[in-house]
């Protein structure tokens, strides 16, 4: 019981805050600001309500009909011109772009770092719509949606695409207060203090879409399934089978929402997968699973697949569920320290967690060329490489690359973690065709055209440092500190 009037007691002091909030924030945002707050008091609603873990483990079962490998989905004839057009003619494009370039030890959008020569992120994702635009004479539109981090430096960058051929439109997610762990009550009212506020994970798209006005826009123009997935995953085109299958279906049994995930390797083990819970298709994060089934979670024997977060959803479906307020994502609870030692708790969730809402929901098994995130310098380096060549703003595989998959790299982050020092620590992209493995850490550098194949480690101690020389073949080695090379 007294856990109870606890609970209802935080619920009453947080509408309280609320509407102080809404009451001192700017006339001219005062109704945005209203709509957000109330997506919030639903989420914090139903975050004092929890009670344990989200899923029975015992109650999970696999994914089963629910799930299609990609070979078998009809393949579209690629002659068939007109039919494309009519295809591509009910699509929307949306990008997830409310993330800083932070990790990589950038200012500003992470959306804005360049990837490939001079192409950034964006570059790429505009060039492949306009592609797609010319040849088949559509006008699919992109969509980015923003933080409150990220809007007004892509705003400004929006002027390079004028004239481009792809209309380009851009809605800011919503912004929620941080709530104290100790009082669960938000740090601060005050709107302009950024470190008082968070935008609540992508899960947050649909509502935020239907408040954008662009929902209705795009199913008033005819528009029928929406394309979502993180910008930076350069893996993310649309993909013309995918947009088939969906097109196809009988009205009487639409598959609403398709999830793509790929084969899990050791790299994945902490991704979220798809499983079959209560009657239907559900997206299990590692957060949900109980500690003592961790292991079982990260093995790649029980669970072999896993959510890229490339998402395929129906638009007059996200307006219906969004208007019956039917979003009941699972909870992420995000605990942080704020730059003034503050121990906050944010409230999150996934969009891909959304799938359990939607009618004939479905995943698909795509091949792994579908999913190229780049998270880290290690990643970056793949994508520079002569391991991928870039046609239309896609990258592919190099046909000249003999082995399955990309080799893993390791760089050690006190030395390569910031893209400006990573670039410094490489005189050019090494040839990367015929390498497996990676590891470099310390004070390394290396020189022009170095050649690196098998499995190459290279480490250099606190105080030494290591001069890679230009023209240099690594096969297979291991280099000290001391500059000896020796078989591996």
């Amino acid at each position: 019981m007294a856990e109870l009037n606890v609970r209802v007691d935080a619920k009453e002091d947080m509408e309280k805050e609320i509407a102080q909030i809404v009451k001192q924030c700017p006339e001219g945002r005062r109704k945005e600001v209203s709509t957000q707050m109330e997506g919030f008091q639903r989420l914090f609603a139903r975050f004092l309500e929890e009670r344990g873990p989200s899923v029975r483990w015992e109650d999970i079962e696999p994914a089963g009909d629910a799930m299609k490998a990609y070979g078998s989905l009809a393949s579209v004839d690629l002659e068939n011109i007109e039919v494309i057009r009519k295809h591509l003619d009910k699509l929307v494009v949306l990008k997830l772009n409310g993330g800083l370039g932070t990790s990589m030890g950038c200012k500003g959008p992470k959306s804005l770092i360049a990837v490939r020569g001079e192409h950034t992120f964006l570059d790429l994702t505009v060039e492949q719509i306009q592609v797609l635009n010319k040849k088949y004479n559509v006008s699919i539109p992109l969509v980015l949606m923003n933080s409150f981090n990220t809007h007004t430096d892509t705003l400004k960058i929006l002027r390079k695409y004028h004239g481009c051929g792809v209309p380009i439109y851009t809605f800011e997610q919503s912004c929620y207060p941080r709530v104290s762990k100790e009082s669960l009550m938000p740090i601060d009212a005050d709107l302009a203090n950024k470190e008082a506020w968070y935008p609540p994970g992508h899960g947050d798209f649909y509502e935020a879409f239907y408040n954008s006005s662009y929902l209705t826009k795009f199913i008033n123009d005819g528009k029928k399934f929406i394309f979502v997935s993180n910008i930076d995953n350069l893996g993310a085109s649309v993909d013309l089978n995918i947009l088939n299958f969906l097109l196809s279906q009988p009205e009487d049994k639409p598959c609403e929402f398709v999830a793509e995930v790929t084969d899990k390797t050791r790299a994945d083990v902490k991704g979220g997968t798809l499983i079959n819970y209560e009657g239907k298709l559900r997206l299990l994060e590692i957060a949900q699973v109980p500690k003592d089934h961790i292991d079982e979670f990260t093995s790649v024997s029980k669970f072999k697949i896993f959510n890229t977060n490339n998402m395929w959803v129906n638009l007059e479906a996200i307006k219906r569920l969004t208007e019956q307020t039917a979003w009941n994502m699972e909870i992420i609870r995000n605990e942080k320290t704020t730059d003034s030692g503050l121990r906050v708790i944010q409230l999150e969730t996934a969009a891909g967690a959304a799938i359990k809402h939607f009618e004939g929901a479905i995943g698909v098994n795509v091949p792994r060329r579908r999913f190229l995130p780049v998270k880290l310098t290690s990643d970056l380096l793949l994508v520079m490489s002569n391991l991928y060549t870039l046609q239309a703003g896609t990258l592919s595989i190099s046909s000249k690359r003999q082995f399955p998959g990309v080799p893993l790299i390791k760089l050690g982050q006190d030395k390569f973690r910031k893209v400006k020092d990573f670039l410094a620590r490489f005189a050019n992209i090494p040839d990367l065709l015929e390498l497996d493995h990676l590891t470099v850490s310390g004070d390394v550098s290396f020189g022009k055209n170095v050649i690196l194949k098998g499995t190459v480690i290279i480490i250099a101690h606190h105080g030494e440092r290591i001069d890679i020389a230009s023209g240099s073949v690594l096969e297979n080695k291991i280099v000290s500190g001391n500059l000896r090379i020796v078989d591996h």
